[in-house]
């Protein structure tokens, strides 16, 4: 069984970068990028989607740096105190304690 897991996974892969590298075949045409003010960047269509990704995921990374940042600061000031161990209480008694005065009545402290 562990065998079959690792042999789709394999598969999965070689699946991914097969198509990847079918993409990057299928896309060497020039592109280009036009910028402001009359700036032009040509590259193959591959580097162009390629940096528009890493631009992407750069850009993700540094807007969610700050709550990553104020989340690790609030667990380190977290202090995890070793729980109190409840009081153990003493034994119930084996029998209900009675009054001799009422003879066998047993007291229910009303």
């Amino acid at each position: 069984m562990k065998n079959l897991v690792w042999l789709l996974k394999w598969i999965l892969k070689a699946a991914i970068f097969f198509t990847l590298f079918a993409f990057a075949l299928n896309n060497q045409h020039e592109g280009a990028v036009r910028f402001f003010f009359g700036t032009e960047w040509r590259a193959p269509m591959v580097l162009v989607v390629l940096a528009a990704f890493a631009l992407g995921l750069a850009l993700g990374v540094v807007a969610m740096a700050p709550r990553w940042w104020r989340q690790r600061q609030a667990q380190r000031g977290m202090v995890v105190e070793p729980p109190v161990p409840a009081p153990i209480a003493p034994p119930p008694p084996a029998e209900a304690a009675t009054d001799t005065s009422l003879g066998n009545v047993p007291r229910h402290g009303l």
